[in-house]
């Protein structure tokens, strides 16, 4: 796919290698779109990929004077737990919320979310409501722009081949605020909008002084709906107030047919969604989840690990890289996925290749102690770091009580989806001990099954918790 994979360790060798390439350069923190258009072919003119995800803090979210700002590695289960971010901006938290499954949460960053452009990705649309702006650097300046400027159609931006976001900010929200995001999608988690709506209301007692209405996947970008916006102003949130400008959110809308939804769908959909989030600001449940995020984060601390000198990775530097407890070096795989690295160079086939696009899970293993997806992580991204595939969680060739379990409770048929399964069981009984099924069902909704209903494997799940907690007492 790429020819050339560099680890930076700093913003200035990377915006170096960009002033260079331009065009053929690209970016990669998460890399969860990226890797994945590659795949398919879809960006021939990139040569060369520029990893950014070492360089030493840039994963954090601060505050300063009135803005809350978000560094470029701030992933979206990062933002989950962001204590700033739940008090000052959650309508973003509650978008991260829905982006993907914890795998891709766990990999995937807010500046990627947005740099890749596509009107359907969760995170702009509160973003655009938040009124953010973006931290744009080239080798020789530094620019702000605000994002509603910064998208000029469907995954057009105005960056420049030789830029790179550093990172975001936006006005904190007050006291006197409220928002919601609210999106629809084709299944109950793990899928792309089918159309998302985010609400923002600056209230004195209970008059409406502004309101914001953003729509995404219902235009070529991020739209506002200026009609309902104007209408909601100087008005209380009434039932009647409510429909009224819901449907004025419809009119403004501009939205097409394709494969996820037809243009008649989601113009039906707009109403209906601005409602639900209206409400909930009426109700006062903006600002809360249906159930506590699941993270599969197990015991894990930090997530990225700085390095002192910008590496290339090319046949004369080889992948180091300690899997399941042993250090080898790779001198072949740096232009191919870590799927392909673990399967067809280190000859482990326990992680499983099924859809290749990061929705079925069967190639889950752990990163660093974090359950990725490895079909969509560029091999070089794990050199220096730990790897743990299926056959390393088993023990002196005695299996893993989880493993154990899917054996017990007859969770395991043709046997292709288990072994991702299994990995993402460890990590949520790591990090949550006594799960209940709707920790479980969230924990493994990156995992797709087609043989067994998942009942059994939800069984299996609660008892291999209860196994795990007896042999702690």
């Amino acid at each position: 796919m790429w020819e050339r994979y560099f680890t930076v360790d700093s913003i200035k060798d990377a915006l170096d290698i960009l002033d260079s390439e331009r065009e053929k350069a690209r970016i990669i923190a998460g890399g969860t779109d990226l890797v994945l258009e590659m795949k398919k072919g879809q960006h021939p003119e990139i040569k060369t990929l520029i990893d950014i995800t070492r360089i030493k803090d840039l994963d954090k979210v601060w505050l300063e004077g009135e803005f809350v700002y978000i560094d470029p590695l701030v992933t979206h289960n990062q933002c989950l737990m962001s204590k700033d971010l739940k008090k000052f901006g959650f309508p973003l938290v509650r978008a991260a919320y829905s982006v993907g499954a914890p795998q891709i949460r766990n990999i995937g960053t807010i500046v990627g979310n947005l740099v890749t452009a596509s009107p359907a990705n969760d995170t702009i649309t509160p973003l655009v409501a938040l009124n953010a702006e973006l931290i744009i650097r080239s080798k020789s300046k530094e620019r702000i722009v605000k994002l509603n400027n910064y998208y000029t159609g469907v995954r057009r931006t105005d960056m420049a081949s030789d830029e790179m976001v550093v990172g975001l900010r936006f006005p904190k929200m007050k006291p006197n605020q409220k928002g919601a995001f609210i999106k629809y999608l084709l299944r109950e988690t793990h899928a792309i909008s089918v159309a998302n709506v985010c609400a923002i209301l600056t209230t004195e007692g209970d008059e409406i002084q502004e309101a914001v209405i953003t729509l995404g996947a219902v235009a070529p970008t991020i739209i506002h709906s200026k009609m309902a916006e104007l209408f909601l102003k100087g008005k209380k949130l009434t039932e009647e107030t409510i429909t009224k400008s819901t449907k004025l959110a419809k009119q403004d809308a501009i939205p097409i047919t394709d494969i996820r939804s037809s243009e008649k769908y989601r113009s039906y959909l707009i109403p209906v969604l601005l409602k639900k989030a209206l409400l909930s600001i009426k109700n006062e449940t903006w600002n809360t989840f249906e159930f506590p995020p699941v993270l599969l984060w197990g015991n894990k601390k930090q997530f990225w690990v700085p390095i002192q000198k910008t590496i290339g990775h090319d046949p004369s530097t080889p992948i180091s890289i300690t899997i399941n407890g042993k250090k080898k070096d790779f001198e072949h795989g740096q232009n191919s996925t870590l799927l392909s690295l673990v399967r067809d160079v280190a000859g482990l086939t326990g992680t499983k290749e099924g859809c290749g696009e990061g929705e079925c899970g069967a190639c889950t293993l752990h990163l660093d102690g974090l359950p990725v997806f490895s079909c969509l992580i560029p091999a070089p991204k794990a050199h220096d770091k730990e790897i743990v595939t299926i056959e390393g969680i088993t023990k002196e060739n005695e299996l893993h009580p989880v493993q154990k379990a899917f054996v017990g409770a007859g969770a395991v048929q043709c046997g292709f989806c288990t072994p991702g399964f299994i990995m993402s069981a460890v990590k949520l009984i790591e990090e949550k001990p006594k799960p209940t099924e709707m920790d479980i069902k969230q924990g493994l909704a990156g995992n797709l099954c087609r043989c067994t209903g998942y009942y059994s494997i939800i069984e299996a799940v609660e008892k291999a918790a209860q196994e795990i907690e007896a042999m702690e007492k």
